[in-house]
């Protein structure tokens, strides 16, 4: 029960306290309408005196909707349980003089209402609305908020007064022109500072009308540094092509500079945790930097250099695809690719007559009230026993050792990636732990833990991650790469956070909402489980990095193939041939 209990504590720390004074004031006045009706309800006057109070609770939801959420739809969705309750005042109205109806109403609204209150109070959403203010009003409203309520203030050193007095100038350029997208660069500049990959910026403008000013060009080619330091043209198109510029020409200068110098000064921090994934994504950024042409020297095998100049071809940039391509990322612009994507999660199947495959993509399941429920009791007994029947699907199949695919996982709750560890070890071990901050000190209240089940205790195991592994794909890496077992592997580190979301601020005129973590995931030593620190030096790392040569870009770029996969193929096979020498 301290789990639970812990879980709960942990829950209504994070929960934003001034709604929870709105939602308890609520149900205070439902409580002495509830009272008055015992006493009234004999005298048709006072009855008609009592209906019309009933009304109260709606109108303090009206008011809380114009306090904190006019113009916003956002930020009114996430107070959709507060403004339920107040409705549900209205139920036993019509049956006031009517004994049977009136119990059976009262008591169906103060079942619902008591339910529906514990729920918000436990999840009072951290959401701000300054939409009614100025670029610079709402921009000082945000740098002061995330200041109360962003949750690694402390671990990562973050000075948000130095931060906003030296984004202001770029704020109030913007707000003199009246440019949305000069507004979102300073934001977004703003926020990438603190390198946590749970802080993103939404626009919520045309971006069409107001292009976004960190878009790449299209200059018809993307780049990639190999491990020996060499970059190379890939994702080329045919214009470059008849350039003499192909799919894994050398590049040594970009823009006038020698690549590594360009590399350095002309790409721009994109807040990426880990600094080591932020220089393997770096050529591919350079690639969309420039003005409306650009130098770029190649040199070919014969030792021959040539300089050429590329004109910005407008459209897409390669970039995108180079990105996707490198991190197997699928393409998600619809729906029903999204869809199609979190059907795959949590499938099976072999991959030879010996290999499995299992494919992690989220830690969600089907069922939200599971997922809840695990949370609060720190262990997720359902998606153990999936797991445990997927796995032994396998081994029926003749499976000797397993492939984990964390690559590109969305994250979601950490138990069950401690499920899944659960079944590959046979010790209970410390998985995470539910924090809160006292005076800038982080303490765990609930301990989430690894239970040692065992029955895959024998399997060797690679889990593929990589840089758009994130948020509880994070802290799974980190927990099967703990297991003797287990080979944690990838041409890059996971994404480096681990931390709960929740805090939101829509800025001036929604033109953009700021969403960062405000929920502390703790370790055994009451630090951040994953999170990286001011150095960005990761502190959870592949323990084996794939290597990133020519032939590995040839695989990935060219053939399309899945080279990380066949690497992780390889290397179990090996393992397991040396294990029965």
């Amino acid at each position: 029960m301290d789990t639970v209990f812990g879980s709960l504590r942990h829950a209504f720390d994070m929960a934003n306290k001034t709604h929870i004074i709105w939602c308890v004031g609520i149900l205070l006045i439902m409580a002495v309408l509830a009272i008055l009706h015992h006493f009234w309800k004999e005298d048709a006057k006072k009855i008609r005196i009592w209906r019309l109070l009933c009304l109260l609770p709606l109108a303090a939801a009206v008011i809380h909707f114009l306090i904190y959420a006019l113009g916003e739809p956002l930020i009114a969705s996430f107070f959709i349980f507060l403004y339920a309750i107040a409705l549900l005042a209205l139920l036993p109205v019509p049956f006031a003089k009517r004994s049977i109806g009136y119990r059976v109403t009262a008591c169906l609204t103060g079942v619902l209402s008591a339910l529906l209150g514990f729920y918000f109070c436990a999840t009072s959403p951290n959401c701000f609305n300054y939409a009614h203010m100025s670029y610079t009003d709402s921009f000082h409203a945000l740098a002061e908020q995330m200041d109360r309520t962003y949750v690694l203030k402390d671990w990562k050193e973050v000075d948000f007064a130095a931060l906003e007095e030296k984004y202001m100038p770029l704020v109030e350029e913007a707000e003199q022109a009246q440019d949305p997208a000069k507004f979102y660069d300073a934001v977004n500049q703003f926020c990438m500072e603190l390198h946590d990959g749970h802080v993103w910026v939404s626009p919520g403008f045309d971006t069409e009308t107001y292009p976004l000013p960190d878009k790449p060009r299209n200059y018809g080619l993307s780049m990639v540094q190999l491990d020996n330091g060499d970059v190379i043209a890939v994702c080329t198109t045919e214009e470059v092509q008849k350039l003499g510029i192909e799919d894994g020409t050398l590049i040594t200068h970009w823009n006038g500079k020698p690549i590594g110098q360009a590399l350095l000064e002309d790409t721009r921090d994109q807040g990426f945790p880990v600094k080591a994934n932020a220089d393997r994504i770096a050529p591919i950024q350079l690639s969309g930097i420039g003005g409306e042409t650009i130098d770029v020297t190649v040199k070919y095998a014969t030792g021959t250099e040539m300089t050429v100049t590329l004109s910005d071809l407008g459209g897409e940039s390669p970039a995108r695809k180079a990105a996707d391509t490198f991190s197997r990322m699928p393409e998600l612009e619809t729906d029903e690719q999204f869809e199609a994507f979190l059907d795959a999660n949590f499938s099976v199947r072999m991959l030879d007559d010996k290999c499995g495959y299992l494919v992690l993509n989220a830690e969600v399941t089907s069922s939200d009230f599971q997922d809840t429920l695990a949370y609060i009791m720190g262990d997720h007994i359902w998606a153990r026993e999936m797991f445990r029947e997927n796995l032994r699907e396998l081994r029926a199949q003749g499976m000797e050792y397993l492939v984990i695919d964390l690559r590109n996982n969305f994250g979601g709750f950490d138990e069950i990636g401690c499920a899944l560890t659960s079944l590959l070890t046979e010790e209970d071990w410390y998985g995470q732990g539910l924090g809160i901050r006292r005076n800038g000190e982080y303490i765990s209240v609930s301990d989430h833990g690894i239970k040692g089940d065992g029955e895959f205790a024998d399997l060797q195991v690679v889990a593929l991650t990589n840089y758009n592994c994130a948020s509880a794909g994070d802290g799974t890496s980190l927990y099967l790469s703990k297991l003797p077992n287990v080979t944690l592997a990838g041409m890059t580190d996971p994404n480096g956070c681990n931390q709960e979301t929740g805090g939101n601020c829509v800025l001036s005129d929604g033109l953009m909402v700021v969403s960062y973590p405000v929920g502390l995931i703790l370790n055994e030593e009451s630090v951040p489980n994953v999170d990286t620190a001011p150095d960005r030096i990761s502190r959870n790392p592949v323990e084996v990095r794939i290597p990133f040569d020519y032939d590995a870009a040839v695989q990935i770029f060219f053939r399309g193939e899945d080279y990380e996969l066949a690497w992780a193929m390889a290397y179990l096979e090996e393992h397991a041939a040396c294990v029965l020498e």
